[in-house]
């Protein structure tokens, strides 16, 4: 009986090991991967930096010409006279929404502000083929923010990202100008929209965009300080939070073929690209970037050590099994751009679709007055062509 209540005292096995602590699990440490270096050098932040100062120079010369042009009218001729050069319309986005609405609805090519509709298609179609590549090869305001972004680092020794919770919300900002200046022009009909682009305001609203930088007031001397401020902290602020023009762009990329790709087989996971990225995407997570926040900049493909890991291509034709490293060049996809660029273009003027067709006596009238012309109400009269 000693021996059995003896037996009875001594716990079992099971219930000793239930009563220990649990053993925590050794993580599986992944294993590192070998690393094929690339043999090739990649030229393309060579050949965007060469893009953006050629654009950039362009409309700074389109600028002086213009300006030059408006004195020649504001001084009744005392100043020499140069030609309109119809390029400036590339900054009145919502004129070229206006005048492509027009086209659509009518079949008619306008005749004021032509160039502006022409050079949206261009840098819709750059969009659909190419990512955003206009954001970061071709867009004036995009290259002064992204080197503004690259002086902030140096002068603080980082860019600040701002917390999910704000970037998110702040990123839609953006999308919401672009719904509200897509509603307003899809609001008007192809009569109003003539009746516009006749009236006074439509005639200088170039001239009138001039002329807001030229007479800027304090208030817009502080918007563009702070945005300046802001620029110098968060990398690409302006295009990443507010641009409306990038947003439209930026939809119109999502549905293109063109895209960057991962291979994970080749990937090192590194994590350099997704650094790398201007628009903060996790480039190192996907195996494709579907992002219409991506702008074709090709910053992370630039610093990707590992042969064959990113591209920026169309999809391979091939078995699903089988990992696409076959990227596009730097050359081929400048060379697109600009092929697009100039073949629209290049069109519009051949075919007499690219200036305004508006007499002289009509701007000797309107442009010393222009920051007199009112928005036209309905119902106002408008300039017979």
């Amino acid at each position: 009986m000693a021996t059995h209540l003896h037996h009875d005292l001594i716990p079992h096995q099971d219930s000793i090991f239930a009563m220990l602590p649990p053993v925590a699990k050794t993580p599986a440490v992944k294993p590192k991967k070998r690393l094929i270096r690339r043999t090739d050098r990649d030229y393309s932040q060579k050949s965007r930096l060469g893009f953006q100062a050629a654009f950039l120079a362009m409309n700074v010369w389109l600028g002086v010409q213009f300006y030059f042009w408006v004195r020649h009218f504001e001084t009744s001729g005392a100043s020499p006279y140069v030609h309109r050069p119809a390029g400036v319309e590339g900054w009145l986005p919502i004129a070229g929404m206006m005048n492509l609405k027009y086209f659509l609805a009518t079949g008619h090519v306008p005749t004021l502000h032509p160039a502006a509709m022409f050079l949206l298609i261009t840098f819709l179609s750059i969009a659909f083929l190419f990512r955003k590549a206009f954001c970061s090869w071709l867009c004036p305001v995009g290259t002064v923010s992204e080197y503004l972004g690259k002086f902030g680092k140096k002068l603080f020794g980082r860019n600040f990202d701002l917390a999910r919770w704000a970037d998110i919300p702040l990123r839609g900002l953006k999308y919401l100008l672009l719904g509200f200046f897509v509603w307003a022009v899809s609001s008007m009909s192809a009569n109003a929209i003539a009746a516009f682009m006749r009236s006074p305001y439509g005639v200088v609203a170039d001239v009138k965009m001039l002329n807001f930088f030229r007479f800027i007031g304090e208030t817009g001397v502080i918007v563009l300080g702070v945005l300046v401020v802001l620029s110098l902290l968060v990398q690409n602020f302006w295009c990443r939070y507010l641009c409306p023009y990038g947003a439209l762009l930026g939809i119109t990329s999502f549905f293109s073929p063109m895209k960057i790709r991962r291979n994970a087989t080749t990937c090192i996971d590194c994590a350099k690209c997704a650094k790398a990225c201007p628009s903060s995407l996790p480039v190192d997570k996907l195996v494709t970037i579907k992002s219409a926040e991506c702008t074709g900049c090709l910053e992370c493909v630039a610093v990707c050590p590992a042969e064959g890991a990113l591209r920026m291509g169309l999809p391979e034709l091939v078995a699903a099994h089988v990992p696409a490293t076959r990227r596009m060049s730097t050359w081929a996809f400048g060379a697109g751009v600009a092929a697009l660029f100039f073949g629209i273009v290049g069109f519009a003027k051949t075919e007499g679709y690219w200036k305004s067709n508006i007499p002289e006596a009509v701007y000797r009238q309107i442009v010393p007055h222009a920051n007199e012309a009112s928005h036209p109400m309905p119902g106002d009269s408008a300039l017979t062509e």
